[in-house]
């Protein structure tokens, strides 16, 4: 700093005249010229650097209006409903409501549902981030990415509207689930790219997904009622998935590396299950189609199991042979 005049580094920000190429000693390395970009533009009498302070708050999020809203839950431990419209700049609805939940009852402390939120609309980021048991969001409308990440027990419910012109619509975007732990997802359409990556405990059903589904999935249960896209099931070591698959399109689909394709036999009563209180939540009609055939359904439903989980009892029964 002393060779340039300079007494601390608060003199130098701002000053691209103080620095030079370096030389790595060959042509075919130095042939980019930086020179441009080391000009010192004159600026006259104004500072070479921002001197503006203060900062730009944050805009109040939905959940400041839930937080005041369910006061009577906060206070009384009372069960609510409450009703919202929702636009894609609302990001993370339900988190911030989770947290008071956890503070104020443990994660353990509410009932399922005791707080339910209506919203319709078209939600933005991560709706449901870490949503707490307790907490249910209904949701009439669409989802963007990140639907359920870290989702830690609360009910997430997607829609579309009643008399929607498309059939089969993609109602949530990508990498929803990431990371989940425990809860429910019921969406009444397809979802994006890397659905339930990650998934260690939730349970979901949709209508469909892109590119690496259930990818490292270590637990939980997916049923998808619609096709999936590449790479399904990559680095899947662990819960279960139930696809079905009537155009017999998943075996192309599926990263064998380690899952086995089974058919679906002992876990049909829990993916029927799972399917009734999917089109019970949302009314699809995917699933009413699916229940109302399900002898012909059954045939074309396969399960997406872990070959750790599916093949160890077998060789620990050849091995104590």
């Amino acid at each position: 700093l002393a060779s340039v005049g300079a007494r601390s580094i608060e003199d130098v920000i701002g000053r691209a005249d103080m620095l030079q190429q370096a030389s790595r000693g060959s042509d075919l390395l130095d042939d980019f010229d930086l020179g441009p970009l080391l000009l010192r533009a004159e600026v006259g009498a104004r500072p070479a650097r921002s001197t503006r302070t203060g900062r730009n708050e944050v805009v109040p999020t939905l959940d400041e209006q839930i937080l005041a809203d369910a006061a009577p839950v906060w206070e009384r431990q009372e069960k609510m409903q409450l009703t919202y419209t929702v636009r894609n700049t609302h990001r993370a609805v339900g988190t911030r409501t989770s947290g008071e939940i956890v503070r104020r009852f443990g994660a353990e402390g509410l009932n399922t549902g005791h707080l339910r939120l209506r919203l319709r609309g078209s939600a933005g980021q991560s709706l449901g981030a870490f949503g707490a048991r307790g907490l249910r969001i209904e949701l009439v409308g669409d989802a963007n990415d990140y639907v359920g990440k870290g989702l830690s027990g609360a009910e997430l419910i997607v829609s579309s509207p009643p008399g929607e012109a498309l059939s089969n619509p993609a109602v949530v975007g990508n990498t929803c689930l990431y990371g989940a732990t425990s809860g429910t997802l019921f969406a009444a359409g397809r979802a994006g790219e890397r659905f339930a990556v990650r998934n260690s405990g939730a349970t979901a059903v949709i209508e469909g997904c892109g590119t690496n589904g259930c990818e490292y999935m270590t637990g939980g249960t997916v049923v998808i009622l619609g096709r999936v896209g590449d790479n399904f099931a990559a680095g899947m070591t662990g819960g279960r998935a139930f696809v079905w698959d009537p155009e017999d399109r998943l075996e192309n689909r599926l990263n064998t590396e380690h899952v086995i394709i089974a058919p679906l036999n002992s876990y049909e009563d829990e993916c029927r299950a799972l399917i009734e209180a999917h089109q019970k939540a949302t009314g699809s009609i995917v699933a009413e189609a699916v229940l109302a055939d399900w002898a012909t359904a059954i045939l074309q439903f396969k399960a997406i199991l872990p070959k750790d989980v599916v093949l160890a009892p077998a060789t620990q029964t050849t091995a104590a042979r």
